[in-house]
């Protein structure tokens, strides 16, 4: 390069001014036998184009550029020799420095242009759209529009697109009105503007602009597809689908790929298959998007089967790809598979992004492997992943993992709290039943200006339930009515009535209950416990039967309250008929509470033989509470010969919790066996089992903040 540029600059100077009527002979002799000789206007200026070409040895010198350091240097020496004024050169230059990313001299350069034409001006334009500085695009363009007047769809096109990326729908509008006034837009700027109204979530008037193209392509379907899609409209999007397929136009990999985001959102597992059919027939290629559109698709629809399916049939398995399968098994309840795909040999060289470890995190949550996420702590501390969606990840682990020191000092460390945060560490106090303390960090939340959401309410409500604290309780179904969040959120409206019945107020349990909108399994099933744990069994049963007029199918957990009705109030025939119907009727498997209630139930009864049976009679295994339960109707009816049997049961099973060794040397006292008692007492300190005393909590209104008077009574 240097060879060639003294060549130019040192001979090639000297030659041009000795010998330049020689090149310009030379140079039109050569186009002599090119053009003919009868030259139009449009020759004319071509001829007088290349001439000038072939005369300026400095735009030859300029085509050897194959550096940003050559541009530099070459630059340099026109600088020096005084040829950087020639307008061709000029433009040269502004294209080099653009295609090498150097926008700020290529505008340097411009700038210099004595008069640049629309061509220059349109030029530098570009360059600034190639890299990406849509801020510039805007405001050189409304530079251009002061010294020319001409517009074409190239640069409507321009601009629009950065209109489009900054999202600013005030200079799209301008760019209308600009583009309706020139007239004869293509269907590419019409197609920009339908982009640009849908991203900026202007989708009427995205549908309007498309409405009005009369020659439809696939990208301008595709585009309003996406549209629809991106703005949450999927159902639109999947008519528009259909209105696309009358009209004879066949999709291409974006329209799918659009249309299985949209049956995502909508949870329509059937259309997202047959989508999925139509990328097989197309021959599409699972590249990352169209790949993970499916694998999304499937993980939002439940159908996590095929998602591992889709996710090892991908040609090449990328970081965006590998997150999306970590996610899916998480949200589906495979967090053991999630974290296998992070520890796989095969993805050793995947290093995890912001989601990948808040997904890692709240799997390791889920199963309570501490060490694992210590690790992935550690892991996301070397990679810089500290925002806000792995910290608040971090509070739950560390809280569900029992570690709420740890939790709070992560907690304190987030500098930009938002209400996932301190829903994060309320609910995670909550989970380690420090219900106290979560009401003081809801205390703080407030004082900081912050709006509880709907998970918030439910979290503090259900401390409020633990605690007794009904004047608090009271204060939040205030503010869930001020927020809004009471008629119009189930969950709130449950954690609501579900802290009225257990502080023994059914009467303002049921108000809620009949002011709520909507209800769900969980709701009835609350108010049915509800009442049965005040001994109104025959309201549980009047609202069991209302639930089965509504149309509302009973769960396991609604015949967990039902039976659990029963069994406080003693109402064993009703008991029967309810598990029976349970089993028969509803096809449901019981579960271990289910029989735990009717060995409860039978037990206080005194139909002990009976409980007997029945747990000899069970298809699986009988656990501890079960005998637990029988032994306490033992020592109720005095029927220690039953209760030796429980208790051998029992010791076999390997018990680890101090209640039922109680149990066992109340059942001992209580037929003056106080050998036994000793030998239970004695086990119970090998073991090292303490029984945790029992206590009232009384809320008394003797001090302004929230805590809780407590009275405890220990036995």
């Amino acid at each position: 390069m240097n060879k060639l540029i003294s060549f130019f600059f040192l001979r090639g100077r000297r030659s041009l001014k000795t010998n330049e009527r020689l090149l310009q002979w030379r140079s039109l002799s050569q186009l002599t036998h090119q053009f003919p000789t009868s030259e139009s206007p449009e020759v004319s200026q071509t001829l007088a184009s290349v001439q000038s070409v072939f005369s300026n040895p400095s735009f030859a010198l300029l085509g050897f550029c194959r550096n940003i350091d050559s541009v530099k240097k070459i630059h340099a020496l026109l600088v020096f020799y005084g040829l950087n004024d020639d307008l061709l050169c000029m433009y040269k230059l502004v294209s080099l420095y653009g295609s090498f990313g150097c926008v700020r001299y290529a505008r340097a350069v411009f700038d210099q242009m004595p008069s640049p034409d629309f061509s220059s001006w349109k030029g530098m334009l570009r360059w600034y759209f190639l890299n990406d500085l849509y801020p510039e695009v805007l405001g050189f363009h409304n530079r251009m529009r002061m010294f020319v007047s001409e517009h074409d769809n190239v640069v409507f096109s321009i601009v629009l697109k950065g209109c489009t990326e900054l999202r600013d729908v005030d200079e799209g509008r301008k760019l209308h009105c600009q583009i309706e006034k020139a007239g004869s837009p293509d269907n590419f700027v019409l197609t920009g503007l339908v982009d640009m109204y849908a991203k900026c979530g202007w989708i009427d008037c995205s549908r309007k602009v498309f409405d009005g193209i009369l020659e439809r392509n696939v990208v301008s379907w595709t585009t309003m597809i996406a549209g629809y899609v991106q703005n949450d409209c999927a159902k639109e999007g999947l008519v528009l689908f259909n209105r696309m397929r009358e009209g004879f136009v066949e999709g291409n990999k974006f329209t799918v790929g659009s249309l299985i985001t949209a049956c995502a959102k909508l949870g329509a597992l059937h259309q997202g298959k047959w989508f999925h059919g139509i990328v097989t027939k197309s021959g599409y290629q699972l590249n990352s998007v169209l790949g993970t559109a499916l694998l999304d698709m499937y993980v939002k629809c439940g159908d996590i089967r095929d998602a591992r399916s889709v996710f090892y049939e991908l040609p090449s398995i990328d970081l965006v790809s590998w997150t999306a399968m970590i996610v899916g098994f998480c949200q589906t309840g495979y967090p053991d598979e999630a974290l296998k795909l992070f520890t796989g040999k095969k993805f050793v060289g995947f290093l995890p992004n912001s989601f990948t470890a808040a997904s890692l995190l709240s799997s390791c949550a889920q199963l309570g492997n501490l060490n694992l996420g210590r690790r992935i702590h550690c892991l996301g501390v070397k990679l810089g992943l500290e925002d806000s969606t792995v910290r608040n990840a971090l509070v739950d682990m560390y809280a569900k993992c029992g570690m709420i020191g740890y939790a709070r000092y992560v907690f304190e460390t987030v500098l930009e709290k938002n209400v996932i945060a301190w829903n994060s560490i309320i609910s995670g106090y909550l989970q380690n039943r420090c219900a106290y303390e979560a009401l003081h960090m809801f205390h703080r939340m407030r004082l900081e200006s912050f709006s509880p959401d709907a998970f918030t309410l439910v979290s503090v409500l259900s401390a409020c339930a633990f605690l007794g604290a009904l004047r608090v309780g009271s204060s939040l179904h205030a503010c869930s009515i001020k927020e809004g969040l009471l008629t119009n959120n189930v969950f709130v409206g449950t954690a609501l009535l579900s802290f009225y019945a257990k502080c023994g107020d059914a009467r303002c349990a049921r108000i809620v209950f009949d002011g709520m909108k909507e209800k769900n399994g969980t709701t009835w099933s609350a108010m049915i416990g509800g009442y049965g744990m005040q001994g109104d069994s025959h309201e549980s049963f009047t609202l069991f039967t209302e639930m089965l007029k509504e149309d509302v199918e009973p769960s396991e957990a609604i015949f967990t309250a039902i039976l659990s009705a029963c069994r406080h109030t003693g109402m064993v025939g009703e008991g029967w008929n309810y598990f029976n119907s349970m089993c028969l009727h509803y096809k449901f498997v019981p579960l271990m509470q289910h029989y735990a209630c009717m060995v409860d139930l039978l037990a206080r009864a005194g139909r002990l033989e009976e409980a007997l049976e029945f747990i000899e009679k069970m298809p699986v295994q009988p656990d501890v509470s079960l005998f637990g339960a029988f032994l306490h109707g033992c020592e109720l009816h005095s029927r220690f010969d039953l209760g030796e049997v429980a208790i051998k049961k029992m010791l076999e099973l390997d018990i680890d919790d101090a209640c039922y060794f109680v149990l066992i040397s109340n059942l001992y006292a209580s037929d003056g066996r106080w050998s036994q008692v000793n030998q239970v007492r004695e086990l119970m300190k090998q073991r090292e089992l303490i029984k945790s005393p029992g206590h009232s909590l009384v809320e008394m209104d003797i001090r302004n903040d929230i805590s809780p008077l407590r009275v405890s009574c220990f036995g």
